[in-house]
């Protein structure tokens, strides 16, 4: 595998950068531009992450405008703020039925228009300008995007539903209704940046991941996804790869990464595939941009900061604790990739061998799961099947809505049930039912609803009230469940991450949302962390001193409630899982 050199290869004039979080999507696509920049080209860099830290990377104040890069003639970066644009967009649909609705239907209406697909819908909206604006056409060679939308919302923009009737009209209570009700004006213009994005003479689409299991687990789901709706010219671009070793814990995550490169997806395999190796600095500063591609600038600095707790909890002592408040029922969350599922393991372990009736409920392969834990450990498990729950509830809603609704809106609402934030509330229906029949037990849960998919389900509830409706039902479960996740005397929420940047941003927004939901969080878990390898290795070492400002980060958020997992190269499982 080549490394990756812009310099080296074709490119088209639209190049999007799309991948998990965490995975180095803004330095890929910052070093992208940068090194075309310096060749000579035009370049304009939009970026409509929420995470975005472009302002950081280029040391300068970004605006939605575009501002020019004085180190860097030739580039003019944008920065997007689509949590703005999704505010303003949400109250440009709902303002004109304040007064006039019920405050059940409004308070509906506005958890329709809070989740991730409203965010992504208005940043496609946002950079929509700049791809179908003739003058930013002719003005720039090559134009960056960093995050791409997803097949998902691109699919939602190409239908030929009636848009505009929606909030007023839906009757499913599925997650994403009322999303494109203020975007009948713009079809066109989204038409045309659709076939944009399509068209692989003038697009190419860069799948970023990690040479781990699940990133490219998920980059190989993107990948299908965009291909399903023709955006075919894709290439994988995987960052952070180790190319030598000197020490036990080098040498092993060396091995790790070769394996999972030799188990890539078989959807991936088909594409070109380029390499970046592991940096242990932050991307920041135009001199360790432009090197990122090509040398290791300042790749062994060691960073000043000190851990600043006096000591850094294990696992156990999270343990202890949810022992000790006698916790009932126990969500770990966290984004895509972060070891909730071992973490959820270790804990319904933990409190087993602590003389708890444990039962641990998972959307992980079941098959998966007892390879990580025993079931003769004492504790009962069960596996909710993502896919079979979202079935079931998707034709629930259909069978009720072909009673009442046009073949239109059926196809309207078919797309809206495939979404993100659908699945999770058919799987949190699932879940619903697992705690009810659970109530001697403590219940660990992997995968926590988030707080958007609670209000909505609370929200609909309301509005079910209000407006005497067909919709999807919520289970006697699931309304018995919402209250009981609001009681902390009951329930705990424990955040999964990394010692990263994106991932503890991300955790952030996601406890953000659970604030919202009137949920509380206590405790963090930082997991699969180098600082606690006591590796030697040169790279590593640097890497260590820049998680310190990450451990420091949650420490004070949590006001000391924090625990540290080391990274480890072997799978944690079994008694391994009381160790960590």
């Amino acid at each position: 595998m080549e490394n990756f050199n812009p310099q080296l290869i074709r490119l088209t004039k639209y190049l999007f950068y799309t991948g998990k979080g965490g995975v180095g999507k803004t330095s890929a696509a910052c070093a992208t531009a940068v090194t075309l920049a310096d060749k000579g080209k035009k370049v304009l860099l939009i970026s409509t992450d929420p995470a975005s830290n472009l302002q950081d990377v280029f040391h300068t104040e970004l605006t939605n405008k575009g501002v020019a890069i004085k180190e860097v003639p030739n580039l003019v970066v944008s920065n997007l703020d689509p949590i703005q644009a999704a505010a303003e967009y949400r109250e440009s649909v709902i303002g004109p039925y304040r007064g006039k609705l019920p405050d059940a239907v409004i308070k509906n209406m506005e958890e329709q228009l809070s989740g991730s697909c409203t965010v992504e819908i208005a940043a496609f909206n946002e950079f929509s300008k700049f791809i179908t604006d003739e003058t930013v056409r002719k003005d720039y060679d090559h134009i960056l995007f960093d995050t791409a939308p997803t097949g998902h919302t691109l699919r939602m923009l190409q239908l030929p539903s009636a848009w505009s009737n929606f909030i007023s009209e839906n009757t499913h209570g599925a997650s994403c209704l009322g999303q494109l009700s203020g975007l009948e004006s713009k079809k066109e213009v989204y038409k045309e940046a659709v076939r944009t994005l399509s068209d692989g003479k003038q697009t190419t689409l860069i799948l970023v991941s990690r040479p781990e299991e699940a990133p490219l687990k998920e980059a190989e789901r993107a990948s299908r996804e965009l291909a399903e709706i023709g955006i075919n010219n894709q290439t994988l671009v995987i960052n952070g790869v180790l190319t030598s070793y000197d020490d036990s814990v080098s040498e092993s995550l060396y091995r790790k990464q070769q394996d999972a490169l030799h188990d890539i997806p078989q959807g991936l395999k088909k594409l070109t595939a380029y390499r970046i190796p592991l940096r242990a600095y932050n991307i920041t500063g135009i001199d360790n941009v432009r090197a990122f591609l090509t040398q290791d600038q300042d790749q062994y600095k060691i960073r000043d900061e000190k851990v600043r707790a006096k000591s850094i909890p294990h696992l156990e002592d999270v343990i202890d604790d949810l022992y000790r408040t006698n916790k009932k029922v126990i969500f770990t969350m966290g984004k895509g990739g972060v070891g909730k599922t071992t973490v959820a393991a270790a804990i319904a372990l933990g409190l087993s061998k602590r003389g708890r009736k444990v039962h641990l409920t998972t959307t992980d392969p079941a098959g998966h799961l007892k390879s990580v834990i025993s079931e003769a450990s004492g504790i009962t498990m069960s596996h909710i099947d993502e896919q079979a729950e979202l079935k079931k509830y998707q034709e629930e809603v259909l069978s009720k809505a072909k009673k009442t609704m046009s073949a239109d809106d059926i196809a309207y609402i078919e797309e809206d049930l495939r979404s993100p934030c659908t699945q999770e509330i058919a799987v949190f229906r699932a879940f619903a039912e697992v705690v009810e029949k659970a109530e001697d037990q403590t219940v660990v849960i992997d995968t926590a609803p988030t707080g958007h998919t609670l209000l909505l389900l609370d929200s609909t509830q309301s509005y079910n009230q209000e407006i005497k409706r067909s919709q999807g039902e919520i289970p006697e479960s699931a309304r018995k469940l919402l209250p009981r996740l609001r009681n902390s005397d009951e329930t705990e929420v424990i955040i999964v991450t990394l010692a990263e940047d994106t991932p503890v941003y991300e955790a952030l927004r996601l406890e953000e949302d659970l604030k919202r939901a009137s949920i509380e969080t206590k405790w963090w878990v930082i997991n699969s962390s180098f600082y606690r390898t006591g590796t030697t290795n040169q790279i590593l070492s640097a890497k260590v001193s820049n998680e310190i400002e990450w451990i420091n980060k949650v420490d004070e958020h949590s006001k000391g409630n924090f625990a540290v997992i080391a990274w480890s190269a072997e799978e944690i499982e079994g008694d391994k899982l009381l160790t960590i």
